[in-house]
């Protein structure tokens, strides 16, 4: 259920983790992978967010099967191997005080692209790529720069709802706090919800009830193997921005479902489904529709998208419009941005005990603090 109005760095209690404050790191693609192994790039880049005083750290989109990546870059959990290095970063997450989460993902149609700075393209066989292997819900591609997907038998959608939960298991095992199922963006479970990608006449196309069953079968296999004391996120597009399309009422009413069934926040985003469509991008331009979901549906939300200051982030919490506030972009232009809109918003904030000769008291003026002051702030 969501929390009483409250601000940017009040504590939050999901189960089993009780988050410190309302700031999270959003997935972010990093492109860097090889055989979706996690290495060092990803350790540098998610550690020196975790050090900067979020409550909680979101690996990028984490691919459950190999032709379930976007590009031949993308980090992956589809085999135990993926799981040491995988531990080892939620091991230094943990060793500064954060929680880790993941975010477990299938690309569907907009698989085996390249990396965004080499064009987008489809990546072929000869370069690593996998287009024959490309999949959706219906044999529609994204785009002319895309491949053209081959319909999912029901034998091909068992196996990407085992996928995620055998992914889930994985995750438990590596350490993560929270697993959270991506169901945005196009990719292959919004492809699945909207009438624009989904033209199936089976079980899994036509109505809402049909659309959404693919989402709700992986919901509760992975909860199975997550357990239930451990917090499950899903993130939206809470619309296509497209008439015909995935709709904001459709999020009510998913979300409305989705909390009956153990899942304990949505992460509203939006778009991605469809290229050509007008969005009207703009500071918070998010965050209505994770408050209406929040309102009506009765479920904790996140909220993504240009948010940048301390003030708007604040804002959003205290009238009720999320509960949590992803950040993206902003994490990559300042690694530090939740130590400093502690600082801004007069606020206490546990700082790396390395940092501690540069940490102030939590209050605008930044004069240096004392002795005393740097004992509050170290992280246990």
């Amino acid at each position: 259920m969501p929390s009483e109005n409250s601000s940017l760095f009040a504590p939050f209690p999901l189960r089993n983790v009780a988050l410190p404050n309302r700031v999270v790191v959003s997935p972010m693609c990093q492109y860097s992978s090889e055989d979706g192994f996690a290495n060092d790039w990803h350790l540098v880049h998610l550690g020196s967010r975790a050090i900067g005083g979020p409550a909680l750290v979101m690996t990028e989109a984490t691919a459950v099967t190999p032709e379930g990546r976007i590009s031949p870059g993308d980090l992956g959990i589809w085999k135990d191997e993926h799981i040491a290095p995988l531990k080892r970063i939620v091991d230094f997450l943990h060793q500064h005080g954060v929680f880790a989460g993941i975010q477990l993902a299938h690309a569907g149609r907009k698989a085996s692209m390249a990396v965004p700075w080499e064009g987008e393209h489809v990546v072929t066989p000869d370069k690593g790529g996998w287009q024959d292997q490309v999949f959706a819900p219906s044999a529609i591609p994204f785009s002319s720069h895309y491949a053209h997907p081959r319909e999912l038998d029901a034998s091909g959608i068992q196996r990407i709802s085992v996928a995620f939960a055998r992914a889930a298991k994985r995750a438990k095992l590596a350490g993560f706090d929270v697993v959270e199922i991506h169901s945005a963006h196009g990719y292959l479970l919004h492809e699945f919800l909207s009438p624009l990608s989904n033209q199936r006449s089976d079980k899994y196309g036509g109505s809402f009830e049909n659309r959404i069953r693919l989402l709700t079968e992986i919901v509760h296999e992975v909860r199975e193997e997550w357990t239930h004391d451990r917090p499950l996120f899903i993130r939206i597009s809470a619309t296509d921005w497209a008439d015909g399309g995935w709709n904001l009422q459709e999020s009510i009413r998913l979300s409305t479902d989705l909390r009956r069934r153990n899942v304990d926040l949505i992460d509203v985003s939006s778009g991605g489904l469809v290229p050509g469509v007008k969005i009207p991008v703009g500071p918070g331009y998010q965050t209505h529709f994770a408050e209406q979901i929040r309102r009506q549906s009765g479920i904790a939300t996140g909220t993504v998208g240009m948010i940048t200051e301390p003030a708007q982030a604040d804002h959003i919490l205290r009238t009720g419009q999320a509960d949590l506030v992803f950040m993206a972009r902003e994490f990559l232009r300042d690694p530090y941005w939740a130590l400093h809109a502690a600082d801004d918003l007069g606020q206490k904030i546990s700082w790396p005990a390395q940092y501690l000769r540069a940490a102030t008291a939590g209050v605008p003026s930044r004069e240096p603090i004392s002795a005393d002051e740097a004992e509050s702030l170290r992280i246990s």
